[in-house]
């Protein structure tokens, strides 16, 4: 937009003047080369800037092509009915307005303008900009001082980010008070596990001017340590009080330290925070052992990040397989073998009874007494046994609890007292897709969901809870996903788990409850979409065709197109290679096994993540050259243009 100074009564007046390029608008498909039901990239201008086209309903609608949490190509994602899920993660964005709808991620997508002539020529207009940048803020009201409502939000993480803007989306126009125990603004909490040495303020999930522009108020380094529920008062642990019309608790966990001799002792850590990360790495070498207490997410996650930069790593558990709860055994045993390639060792049933310290220094730990009576060698110590709610400072308060500190909310987030609401890991709340069971959950994704239907309650629009728990994890490279919940009794495995490329289904009383996979997507996020949907899948219906539900997205699909729109469903999320792989290999045996099926069932799968990711980096490294010669091409014409002059 060009600027243009124009005198009126002695006065200079700023007048914005619309730039010629400010929008791109032209032609990129006629109508029918969409189908209905597919998602499709097209470029849009002499630039080469990308759309996805999305046609629903006979609709045909035009959004940003990358999720706006770590830019996954949503047109390898899964569209469900008026969303568009992120196959890395499971944020959803509406197909017609661009809006995020779950999480995580803050940003939503840009929306761009569609029309279609007589011709059936589909013309897209869009700003510059939006092309640019692939991601947009929703709009915000503006605080009000005449409002003398206020909110508070007890917490730092993501549940609490969300919530605060949220409200100011949702039309809250009072005051907003943020307050977190942590000094920095919160952050990509997930890093901390995963990536020791990140940048806490890189990763920040929203920049202190935004905080400042929309005249919400943060209380960073200080931590709540009262409540009165009869005068609605937070007490602060600086002695400072504050008054509450509305209340959202989101004080997540803190690590679970044994109470073990030369638990004290340096260079044993637990991981919750960016410093207890960055502490980790600081003591990080070659030459020193390291030792990880715990084989769920935090201990694994650890142990892949710390496993090429220490002389060793050991992982001490309780139990005899790693991530089992989760995973299951065989998915479980498969990860420990990965593990154990790259020199990992394992010590199962064990556990640790005595931290000691070094013979030549009292304060630093150098050896690890097993409950066996074992001594480790021991230079670190991670300590990833689990978590427990911050909530003990509402022990006295009136809030309802469970004996473990959750705090039971109905499924608007509401607790037991009137405008007091409660989200994030401490939240005892309803999970959709589990027959409605309660449970806490910590994830990272959920969070931020708890803390937009947390904003939308306090502004009386009453909203039930409606997302599907959708992990993921990195381990040694791969990218593993799961969504779903609760305890199954069978895992049906369909792929190569031995080359970690796979999906498989978690069962309870003939029921799939959930899906985990590996290279394998768009799988987890359709699975995703259908629980979303409130639809049922049974093990009947996976036992002939595991693919079967997925042919159920066509079904209204005129039937001229269904199995078109089929085939190209499965050649997206390349199950059609992965079959011509399998069945190439199988008619290649010399020997021709009995069971054909079962040799298919085995080996089915050759799709990876990182074989797509690392596709799409190119072309975006090869769009970005072009660019740049074409800068280059134009610079020079420019200094030549110049000194002619």
């Amino acid at each position: 937009m060009l600027v243009k100074h124009i005198i009126e009564d002695h006065a200079v007046v700023l007048v914005s003047v619309p730039q010629k390029y400010d929008y791109i608008e032209d032609v990129v498909c006629n109508e029918n080369d969409i189908s209905e039901n597919e998602m499709k990239v097209v470029t849009l201008g002499k630039n080469d800037a990308k759309v996805l086209l999305v046609k629903q309903k006979g609709e045909i609608h035009a959004l940003g092509t990358k999720c706006t949490h770590y830019g996954a190509p949503l047109h390898t994602g899964a569209l469900g009915d008026g969303i568009v899920r992120c196959p890395w993660h499971g944020a959803c964005f509406n197909i017609k307005t661009g809006d995020i709808e779950d999480y995580p991620g803050l940003d939503s997508l840009p929306c761009y303008k569609v029309t279609i002539d007589e011709a059936g020529l589909v013309r897209v207009q869009a700003k510059v900009k939006d092309l640019e940048i692939n991601k947009r803020v929703k709009d915000m009201c503006e605080y009000d001082f005449k409002n003398s409502k206020t909110v508070l939000i007890i917490g730092g993480g993501p549940a609490a980010a969300t919530c605060a803007e949220s409200l100011r989306q949702e039309g809250f126009t009072g005051k907003i008070i943020l307050i977190s125990k942590e000094k920095v603004l919160p952050y990509d909490r997930v890093k901390v596990s995963k990536v020791m040495n990140f940048d806490v303020n890189k990763f920040s999930l929203r920049q202190p001017s935004f905080y400042n522009d929309h005249k919400i108020e943060t209380k960073l380094g200080q931590e709540a340590i009262g409540l009165d529920t009869d005068e609605n008062i937070i007490t602060l642990d600086n002695s400072e009080t504050l008054k509450y019309d509305y209340l959202f608790l989101c004080t997540g966990c803190k690590a679970r330290v044994p109470d073990l001799s030369g638990v004290n002792l340096e260079n044993i850590f637990i991981l919750r925070n960016y410093t207890d990360s960055h502490a980790v790495q600081k003591v990080l070498h070659p030459n020193k052992h390291m030792v990880i207490y715990g084989l769920g997410f935090i201990g694994m996650e650890a142990a892949s990040y710390c496993i090429d930069k220490c002389a060793s790593v050991t992982i001490i558990g309780r139990d005899n397989v790693p991530l089992d709860a989760i995973f299951g055994r065989e998915i479980g045993n498969r990860i420990r073998e990965e593990f154990e390639t790259k020199g990992t060792k394992f010590i199962f049933n064990n556990s640790i009874s005595k931290f000691l310290a070094k013979e030549d220094n009292d304060n630093i730990l150098g050896k690890i007494e097993l409950s066996n009576g074992n001594i480790l060698e021991a230079d670190i110590c991670i300590i990833g046994i689990g978590t427990t709610f911050y909530t003990d400072w509402l022990k006295e308060s009136k809030i309802k609890m469970l004996d473990n500190g959750g705090i039971i909310v109905d499924k608007y987030l509401k607790t037991n007292i009137e405008n007091v609401y409660a989200g994030g890991d401490i939240a005892y709340a309803p999970v959709l897709g589990s027959d409605h069971i309660s449970a806490t959950i910590g994830h990272y994704g959920l969070a931020h969901y708890h803390g937009k239907i947390a904003a939308l309650n306090i502004c009386n629009k009453e909203t039930a809870l409606y997302s599907v728990p959708f992990f993921w994890t990195n381990l040694l490279g791969k990218s593993y996903r799961y969504a779903g919940y609760g305890k199954s009794d069978k895992v049906i495995i369909y792929g190569s788990l031995e080359n970690l490329q796979y999906f498989a289904y978690y069962v309870k009383d003939g029921k799939i409850i959930a899906m985990s996979s590996v290279g394998a997507d768009p799988v987890i996020a359709d699975f995703a979409n259908l629980l979303a949907k409130k639809q049922i899948l049974m093990e009947d219906d996976i036992k002939n065709n595991p693919f079967r539900w997925m042919s159920d997205k066509t079904k209204d699909v005129p039937s001229d197109s269904k199995k078109e729109e089929f085939r190209k469903y499965l050649e997206r999320a390349g199950v059609m290679d992965a079959l011509t792989k399998v069945l190439v290999s199988l008619y290649e045996e010399t020997e021709k096994p009995n069971d054909a099926l079962e040799y298919i069932r085995k080996n089915l799968g050759d799709i990876t993540e990182n074989g797509l990711e690392i596709d799409t980096l190119k072309k975006e490294l090869d769009d970005a050259r072009a660019k740049i010669n074409e800068l280059r091409e134009k610079l020079v014409k420019y200094e030549v243009d110049e000194t002619n002059d």
